[in-house]
C-alpha cells in the first residue's frame, strides 16, 4: 500500500468530520485518491499523503528551508520539551481516558512536530491526530515525516472540520480563527493556545535587532481576545532556559521571521558564539466555549 492509499483509508475512518471548503457539504474518500463532496468537489490525496483543500493561491515566506529548521530544533534539542509536556498533561486531565476516541487538531501546525511530540507524551491510542496550515511546504514535511497523522494544506477561514468535532485545539504560536474554533469545538472540549512572553528567545531578538526594546512581546490584547470568545480555565507560564550548540542557534535563526529583515554579520555574530543559552518564555492559555463553563469543576 502506498503512502497515499494509507492516508486516504485513515481519513476514510473519519470523513464524517469533514466538510467541503467550498460548499459546505459532507464529503467522502473515493478510490482511496480523492475527497469528493456530494457536488462532486474534488481534492486528490498527495503521493506523500496530505490533501491540499485551499480554495486560492497564496504567496508565503515559510519555505522548505525554514520548516527544515524548525524540525531539527523541535525534534533535536529540549528546547520546547517542557511546553509540549505541559500540554499533554493538561489534555489528559481535561480529555477522559477511554475508547472513546478524541479529534486532538493542531490549527496553523506547520511541518507538524509540536502536534506528533504532545501526541506521543499523551500515550493515547483513541487520540486522532490533525494538522491544517496555509503552507504547502509545512504540510508536504509534515506528511512525509508522520504518517500516522492527518494533514491538510488549508484556510481556518475556511475550515474543512464539521461543527463540534474537535475535542481538543491547539493553537501554538500561531495566529488564531476564533469564529471557527468555536465552530468545531466540541461542547466539552477544550482549546489551548500558546503565546510568546516577553522574554521568549529575547537574546536572538537582541542580537538580530539594533533597538533592544523594539521587539518585546506583550501578550495582553492576545489574552483579553481570548477570554472574549472563551471561558479561561487557566494560564500556564512556562520560563527557563535552554544551552543550544552552535548549529542549534544557526537552525534557531532559521526557522525565525526575526531574522528575514537582518543583516547577515548580524547573523553571523550571533551563531559564531558556540554554546549558548537562550530563553523560552510562553504562556499556555487554556479555554473551553463558554457555556461550558459551569459544567467543569
Amino acid at each position: 500500500m502506498t503512502n497515499k492509499e494509507k492516508s486516504a483509508e485513515l481519513v476514510s475512518k473519519y470523513v464524517h468530520v469533514f466538510n467541503c471548503p467550498l460548499c459546505n457539504s459532507p464529503m467522502e474518500v473515493v478510490d482511496l485518491k480523492s475527497l469528493v463532496c456530494l457536488n462532486n468537489h474534488t481534492f486528490d490525496f498527495a503521493k506523500q499523503g496530505y490533501v491540499n483543500l485551499m480554495t486560492r493561491s497564496t504567496n508565503s515566506h515559510y519555505d522548505k528551508k525554514l520548516f527544515e529548521a524548525r524540525h531539527k530544533i523541535i525534534t533535536e534539542s529540549d528546547l520546547y520539551g517542557l511546553l509540549h509536556e505541559r500540554i499533554s498533561e493538561v489534555i489528559n486531565e481535561n480529555i477522559e481516558a477511554s475508547n472513546n476516541e478524541s479529534m486532538i487538531f493542531d490549527a496553523g501546525c506547520g511541518e507538524g512536530s509540536h502536534l506528533n511530540m504532545i501526541l506521543d507524551k499523551c500515550k493515547n491510542d483513541a487520540m486522532i491526530g490533525l494538522g491544517l496550515d496555509i503552507s504547502k511546504e509545512g504540510i508536504l514535511m509534515a506528511a512525509k515525516n508522520y504518517r500516522k497523522l492527518i494533514w491538510f494544506v488549508g484556510d481556518l477561514a475556511k475550515s474543512p472540520l464539521v461543527d463540534q468535532s474537535c475535542q481538543v485545539i491547539l493553537n501554538i504560536l500561531s495566529p488564531a480563527n476564533y469564529k471557527g474554533f468555536k465552530s468545531i469545538l466540541a461542547p466539552d472540549g477544550l482549546i489551548v493556545k500558546v503565546v510568546p512572553r516577553p522574554n521568549y528567545l529575547k537574546e536572538l531578538r537582541e542580537a538580530l535587532y539594533d533597538d533592544k526594546g523594539k521587539n518585546s512581546y506583550k501578550n495582553d490584547d492576545t489574552v483579553s481576545l481570548f477570554k472574549h470568545h472563551f471561558h479561561l480555565v487557566d494560564i500556564l507560564n512556562i520560563s527557563y532556559t535552554e544551552e543550544l550548540t552552535q548549529t542549534k542557534l544557526i537552525n534557531l535563526v532559521q526557522m525565525s521571521p526575526l531574522a528575514w529583515n537582518t543583516k547577515k554579520e548580524h547573523i553571523d555574530h550571533f551563531t559564531n558564539q558556540g554554546l549558548f543559552n537562550i530563553t523560552v518564555d510562553l504562556d499556555i492559555l487554556v479555554g473551553v466555549n463558554k457555556q461550558m463553563k459551569g459544567g467543569r469543576g
